[in-house]
């Protein structure tokens, strides 16, 4: 039988796709901006046939009606981190937190320490040779899609076509829904713009050599970072995710990836958030290669580059060093993602640039002004990346390099970049704690 066949025996409606869903099963479902918005609305239609089936995702991007309350019983997310249209949710008790490194998502189901019923994906239409690719979103949905009994998968017109480890045969598609509808857009720059992001992203570009691998995060800072490059030489991206910040950098001989020691002339990445330009970018470009995030993300592969640059945030830093970045005291508020990986990676590089970026101070609902910089981490804080990894922090008052350095050295250098009005009682209470 061609893979014509197979195809057209499998197209089906997406109620009639969700009608394979039983109560008790696991599912992974596909994020980012990939998400099967029709197939998941069709399983919020009969969520309330079904009984205590296990949705499984990291980051997803949009509404999110699969955690509404009425959902209880039905439906239960069990999120790896917390997006923003889960966060209630998790924080309510409704729907649970798996904490993960990045790099060890796929693994969960891939060594069957969460078997997967279903996978729930998003892909592009069969080439000539019947396969589909995973389009925005091949790191965290290969594995998974090879690993799950049942796949379902949404077939969109508009899901560009990625070239690297992204591909699936039409034959593992179980059934196929097809749709027609933009990939929904997420413009990275939006957030940017202020004068402590560009004061940021200009330390952080001083820190970047001519030839290094950079690893962008989610954000505006990253994203104004690549503002600043432009006076750079064969940069390269290996990263578990870009934006459409590179075209530019790409298209003005900046971004040649002609120095990386792994993949060279290649970008490489585990998925892509941005806007229609950049699918647009992306679509049969040879020049990118989209791989599984346990291989992207794994610190000894990310090591292999020389010079790699790892570029970070937190929610708040401690004089000695701690990073906390998942959670605010005891409410968790995000996860891991790909921090730990990335900046053990660029630690172990050649010549690499492990970087915590972040804004010195937040303001509280009530406008009151905080320090990000604090004497130690609120109660029930959760450490993402210990002292022990920790190499640059960045703020927008400077750069404190804490690699080989004392406590005492370590709470001075970040008093140093801390916002001047919390400087003196930081100084204070390092005193009190003994650390100067």
């Amino acid at each position: 039988m061609s893979w014509q066949s197979i195809y057209q025996s499998r197209v089906v409606s997406a109620d009639e796709a969700v009608k394979s869903i039983k109560s008790g099963n696991r599912l992974f479902l596909t994020g980012n901006v990939s998400v099967p918005r029709t197939i998941l609305a069709a399983l919020v239609r009969r969520a309330n046939e079904l009984k205590d089936v296990e949705i499984c995702q990291a980051l997803t991007v949009g509404p999110a009606d699969f955690v509404n309350p009425e959902m209880e019983g039905h439906l239960r997310v069990n999120t790896m981190f917390i997006s923003a249209n889960v966060r209630k949710a998790v924080q309510e008790g409704r729907a649970d937190f798996t904490p993960v490194l990045l790099s060890e998502f796929p693994l969960l189901f891939k060594n069957n320490i969460l078997p997967l019923d279903a996978a729930l994906i998003h892909v592009s239409p069969p080439d000539e040779h019947g396969f589909c690719s995973l389009g925005v979103e091949v790191g965290l949905t290969k594995s998974a899609a090879e690993a799950a009994k049942l796949v379902i998968a949404e077939v969109n017109e508009q899901m560009p076509r990625t070239l690297g480890d992204s591909f699936i045969h039409v034959s593992r598609l179980n059934y196929v829904v097809p749709v027609n509808y933009p990939i929904p857009e997420m413009a990275m720059a939006e957030e940017g713009g202020s004068e402590t992001v560009e004061k940021i992203a200009g330390f952080i570009a001083d820190l970047i050599p001519d030839g290094a691998t950079m690893q962008m995060g989610i954000g505006a800072i990253p994203d104004a970072v690549l503002n600043y490059l432009f006076n750079k030489k064969d940069l390269g991206i290996h990263s578990e995710l870009f934006s459409e910040g590179v075209i530019d950098l790409v298209e003005a001989g900046v971004l040649t990836n002609a120095r990386k020691s792994l993949h060279p002339g290649k970008i490489v990445a585990g998925f892509i958030l941005g806007t229609k330009r950049l699918y647009d970018w992306v679509d049969d470009n040879p020049l990118i290669e989209l791989h599984r995030t346990e291989y992207v993300n794994d610190p000894f592969v990310i090591a292999q580059n020389d010079r790699m640059v790892a570029i970070n945030s937190a929610i708040e830093i401690d004089l000695t060093g701690q990073v906390c970045a998942d959670s605010i005291g005891p409410k968790l508020y995000s996860g891991v993602g790909g921090q730990l990986d990335f900046i053990y990676g660029a630690s172990r590089s050649k010549g690499g640039v492990p970087i915590i970026a972040m804004s010195s101070t937040s303001t509280m609902r009530d406008g009151t002004l905080i320090s990000k910089i604090m004497p130690m981490l609120k109660q029930g804080a959760g450490v993402v990346t210990s002292r022990n990894h920790v190499r640059f922090v960045v703020t927008e008052f400077g750069v404190a390099e804490l690699y080989g350095k004392t406590i005492r050295h370590r709470a001075q250098a970040l008093i140093n970049i801390a916002h001047p009005q919390f400087r003196d009682e930081l100084l204070a209470t390092a005193k009190e704690l003994n650390y100067l």
